[in-house]
C-alpha cells in the first residue's frame, strides 16, 4: 500500500466516521422534535424511548442485523443466516464499498450503517407516542432492528433482488424512511388513536404539543445531521470526483429542505389562513426525505423543487391521515412514508440510470415487507403483553406510569 493509498484510506475512514457521528446526532433531533410535539405529561417517556431505542438498535445490529444485511450472496430474497450457527461474524469479515473495497475501514462502514437503522426505528417512536406501553415498544425495536429492517436492507444495499433489478436509492428515502413509516403505520393501526383525538361524529380535535421551541430545535438538529446522512452515502471523498459529489450532495440537501419549508408554509397560510409552525417544521423534514433518494443527480434548483413538492405533499398527507382517523402525533408517517414514496419516484426525473418501474417495485417491496412483518409483530405483542396503556394511565400521562417521574415537575397541577 503506497503512502497516497494509505492517506486516502485514512481520509475516507475519517470522513465516514464523522458522517456517522452527524447521523447519530439526528437521534437528538428526533428526541427534541418528539418531546416538543407531545404533551408535557408524556415528555420523559418519549425521551426514554428515544435513548433506549438507539441503544437497542446499536446492540441488535451488532449482534445480528449487520450480518443479515451484508454477509449474503447477491441477488436473492433470503439473506444468509449461517453466522447464527457459529460461522464467521466479525465486522471485519464483511466486505462493503464496491469492487475495489476496502478503501475505508470496515468498522467505519458498520458504524455508519448502525446509525441508519437507529434512524429508521426513531420514526416509529413519534407515531405511536402518548398511548403505547414503553416495554412493548422496546420489544418491537429489538425485532425491527435485528431482522425486519436488515432484510429489506439486504435486498437493496446488500446486493439482493431489488439491487439486481436496478432500484436506486442513494441514501434511503425508501430503504430507511419508508421502512420506518411502514412499521409506524402498522403500529398505529393496531394501537388506535389517542383518547379525545376524534369525536363520534368525526370531529378532529387538535392536541397541541407542549414545547414548540424544542420541536424547532429538533428540526434544525435533524437538518444539520442530514448532511452526514446524505453526504456520507457518497462513501468516500479522497478523490476529486467524490469530493465534488459530496459538495453537490450538501448543496442539494440544503436546497431541498429550504424548498420544503417555503412550500409547506405557503400552503398552510393559504389553506388554514395561518403560518402554521408545525407544518413548516414538517416541511423541512419532508424536503430532506424527498431528496434523500438522490441528492446527487439534480441541480440545486431541481433539488429545491423536489423538496417543495415534498412540502406540499406532507401538509396534504397530514390532513388526510387525520381525516382517516390515523393518529400520528408528530406526522411521522406523512413525512417519512408518503414523502418517502415521492422521493423514490422522483429519482428518474434527474437520474437517467433509474427507471420508474424499478422504483415502483422497490416501494412495493419495502413497504409490503416491513408493514406486514411489523403488523405480525405488533399483533403478537398485543396478545402477549398488551401494547396500550390503560385509559386512566393515558389521562394521567405515561411519564408517571411508565417512568415514575415528570419532565416538568414544577409545572404539575398537583404541585402547590
Amino acid at each position: 500500500m503506497t503512502e497516497l493509498t494509505e492517506l486516502s484510506y485514512a481520509l475516507d475512514t475519517f470522513y465516514f466516521l464523522i458522517c456517522g457521528v452527524l447521523v447519530m446526532w439526528m437521534a437528538a433531533g428526533f428526541s427534541m422534535l418528539e418531546a416538543g410535539l407531545v404533551r408535557s405529561k408524556n415528555t420523559a417517556e418519549i425521551l426514554t424511548k428515544n435513548i433506549a431505542l438507539f441503544a437497542i438498535a446499536c446492540t441488535m445490529y451488532l449482534l445480528v442485523g449487520y450480518y443479515i444485511m451484508y454477509s449474503s450472496p447477491g441477488g436473492g430474497f433470503l439473506p444468509n443466516l449461517g453466522f447464527l450457527l457459529g460461522g464467521e461474524n466479525s465486522v471485519e469479515a464483511v466486505t462493503a464499498g464496491g469492487d475495489d473495497a476496502p478503501y475505508y475501514s470496515m468498522r467505519s462502514d458498520f458504524f455508519f450503517q448502525v446509525v441508519f437503522v437507529a434512524t429508521a426505528m426513531s420514526i416509529v417512536s413519534g407515531a405511536v407516542a402518548e398511548r403505547m406501553k414503553l416495554w412493548a415498544f422496546l420489544a418491537f425495536a429489538v425485532v425491527m432492528t435485528a431482522f425486519i429492517y436488515p432484510v429489506s436492507g439486504y435486498w437493496t444495499w446488500g446486493g439482493g433482488w431489488l439491487s439486481e433489478i436496478g432500484y436506486s436509492d442513494y441514501a434511503g428515502s425508501g430503504i430507511v424512511h419508508l421502512a420506518g413509516a411502514a412499521a409506524a403505520l402498522a403500529g398505529v393501526l393496531v394501537l388506535g388513536p389517542r383518547k379525545g383525538k376524534y369525536g363520534k361524529d368525526g370531529t378532529i380535535f387538535a392536541i397541541p404539543g407542549a414545547n414548540m421551541p424544542l420541536a424547532t430545535l429538533g428540526t434544525f438538529i435533524l437538518w444539520m445531521g442530514w448532511f452526514g446522512f446524505n453526504g456520507g452515502s457518497e462513501l468516500k471523498m479522497s478523490d476529486v470526483a467524490s469530493a465534488n459529489n459530496v459538495a453537490q450532495v450538501f448543496v442539494n440537501t440544503n436546497a431541498a429542505a429550504a424548498g420544503g419549508v417555503i412550500a409547506a408554509l405557503v400552503l398552510a397560510k393559504l389553506w388554514f389562513r395561518k403560518a402554521d409552525l408545525t407544518m413548516a417544521l414538517n416541511g423541512a423534514l419532508a424536503g430532506l426525505v424527498a431528496i434523500t433518494a438522490d441528492p446527487l443527480s439534480s441541480s440545486a434548483l431541481g433539488a429545491a423543487a423536489i423538496g417543495a413538492v415534498g412540502g406540499l405533499i406532507v401538509v396534504t398527507a397530514i390532513v388526510t391521515l387525520d381525516k382517516m382517523k390515523l393518529d400520528d402525533p408528530v406526522g411521522a408517517i406523512s413525512v417519512h412514508g408518503v414523502v418517502g414514496i415521492w422521493g423514490v419516484l422522483a429519482v428518474p426525473l434527474s437520474n437517467g440510470d433509474a427507471t420508474f418501474g424499478a422504483q415502483l417495485i422497490g416501494i412495493l417491496g419495502i413497504f409490503g415487507w416491513v408493514f406486514l412483518a411489523s403488523l405480525v409483530v405488533w399483533l403478537i405483542l398485543k396478545a402477549v403483553m398488551g401494547i396500550r396503556v390503560s385509559e386512566e394511565e393515558e389521562y394521567e400521562g405515561v411519564d408517571i406510569t411508565e417512568c415514575g417521574l415528570e419532565a416538568y415537575p414544577e409545572f404539575s397541577a398537583s404541585k402547590k
